[in-house]
């Protein structure tokens, strides 16, 4: 991308950590970190926005692979209408993914995550190898294909390179396309080094860590692995699936004898670098358990109810003193404010009441999701300081004051309607570590990265897949 790195930026209106403040200038270091927030002193300024400016959105999982799928498996499959269904209708889709269809995919995709205000990503990746699942001359080519297209993109990466070596909690091989994920832990370790010696810039990109799920590894790797973890990477987040889905709970059951979330508790000492997702299925103990772990869960709405996961137990973690953030996971919805309003509605519909998510002496309920999001998911993404601070990124997305959803709004009011009445992405600029990326809407590459992904489609033609 071309360089549009701003120095000082002039915000009209501005949430802050501790509430909206006016005309305030952002001071960015050459790291593209903020370096100062101060009052409006007449000093020359970079830009002026205009209408109210929000912390960049963290995604804190996102399968970019998925993006060719996405609105491709809505059809009926009689007795094949759940999660294992879809699953094997990706894995048909992904079978032939390269790298160079990988780099574009994720470039279209992270594009699109800025368009709609998400300024940084956390990638559980594990599409590793090719079909079959012979490794590449460099065992972090598809990695360094998501490093690529998350650079040119202009969006904050935080790559979680995945350990995934069984196919069940009966430790049975990897079969079929599976086997492109597959790696013994000794090459997955090679694989984090790779990584974090060769493409990672640390200014802008983070390594984490994470294992598939409680079923694609032994308890034993797990153990091995989260050890190594908290000695050799100490700063970096820790993610797993678990508890998505009623049959994992049960083969959980069967296999080790406690529920899994009950499980990982009780084996592994939780603290605020793990990130749980989904976590949808828990009983009141394992609520209460993982809150007082400081964990983050990892919520995908979006992706939860367009599988039939489940609802996750949002009030009762949240009394207990849960954080979570939000993920667009599989790629069928760009916005985070669409996951906000589903995740805040759905809530609704279980509990029957309204607001589910405030707390004295919280009043508005946009603000309360959005920046209980911004701080689960700045944790999950490793960033060190959340939302508009000194020390965090230089992450900023304005909102688009012409737009008609937010027309007469303060600024309170506009966070509300972009998250429960728009229908736009009503997102004017996005700024990522200090680097303009969006502008009136658009991005410098939509057009050709748009051009590449629809060549893209017609190669690997995924609803002739499906």
């Amino acid at each position: 991308m071309a360089d549009s790195t701003l120095k000082r930026i002039h915000c009209k209106v501005i949430r802050l950590n501790n509430g909206w403040a006016a005309d305030q200038v952002v001071e960015v270091g050459a790291n593209g970190l903020i370096t100062g927030i101060k009052a409006v002193n007449g000093a020359p300024v970079d830009r002026i926005l205009e209408g109210p400016v929000l912390a960049g959105m963290p995604n804190l999982h996102s399968h970019a692979h998925q993006r060719v799928l996405a609105g491709l498996t809505e059809v009926h499959m009689p007795g094949q209408d759940h999660f294992w269904g879809w699953r094997e209708l990706m894995y048909r889709v992904n079978a032939r993914i390269t790298p160079d269809h990988l780099e574009a995919i994720a470039t279209q995709l992270y594009i699109e995550l800025l368009q709609q205000g998400y300024t940084s990503v956390a990638e559980f990746h594990y599409l590793h190898h090719d079909s079959g699942g012979h490794h590449y001359e460099s065992i972090a080519e598809m990695s360094q294909r998501l490093c690529a297209a998350a650079q040119n993109a202009g969006i904050n990466l935080t790559l979680l390179p995945v350990l995934y070596n069984q196919g069940g909690f009966d430790g049975q091989p990897l079969e079929g396309i599976q086997r492109r994920f597959c790696n013994t832990l000794e090459q997955y370790l090679h694989l984090v080094e790779v990584i974090k010696e060769t493409l990672l810039d640390t200014s802008s990109n983070r390594l984490g860590l994470a294992v598939h799920s409680l079923r694609a590894v032994s308890a034993k790797e797990l153990r091995e692995l989260s050890a190594i973890a908290e000695k050799y990477y100490p700063q970096a987040p820790f993610h797993l699936h678990v508890a998505e889905q009623t049959a994992e709970v049960e083969q959980c059951l069967a296999a080790y004898h406690a529920r899994p979330v009950e499980w990982l508790c009780g084996e592994h000492d939780l603290g605020p670098r793990w990130c749980l997702i989904h976590a949808t299925h828990m009983t009141a103990a394992e609520i209460r358990a993982v809150a007082h772990s400081q964990a983050i869960v990892g919520l995908c709405p979006a992706t939860e109810a367009n599988l039939g996961d489940g609802l996750f137990p949002l009030p009762a973690f949240l009394n207990g003193g849960g954080s979570f953030g939000i993920g667009s996971d599989s790629q069928v919805c760009a916005s985070p404010a669409r996951e906000l309003q589903l995740l805040e509605y759905g809530q609704r519909l279980a509990e029957r009441r309204r607001a589910v998510v405030v707390d004295e002496p919280e009043r508005h309920v946009g603000a309360a999701l959005f920046d209980r999001a911004i701080r689960g998911g700045s944790r999950a993404c490793g960033q060190q300081c959340h939302g508009i601070s000194v020390g965090a990124a230089a992450d900023l997305i304005e909102l688009d004051p012409q737009n008609l959803a937010l027309a007469s709004r303060s600024p309170d009011h506009a966070l509300d309607s972009w998250i429960f009445a728009s229908t736009q992405s009503c997102i004017r600029t996005v700024i990522t570590s200090g680097r303009q990326v969006v502008t009136d809407g658009r991005h410098d590459l939509q057009e050709v990265a748009t051009d590449r992904f629809r060549g893209v489609l017609q190669e690997l033609d995924p609803a002739g897949q499906i």
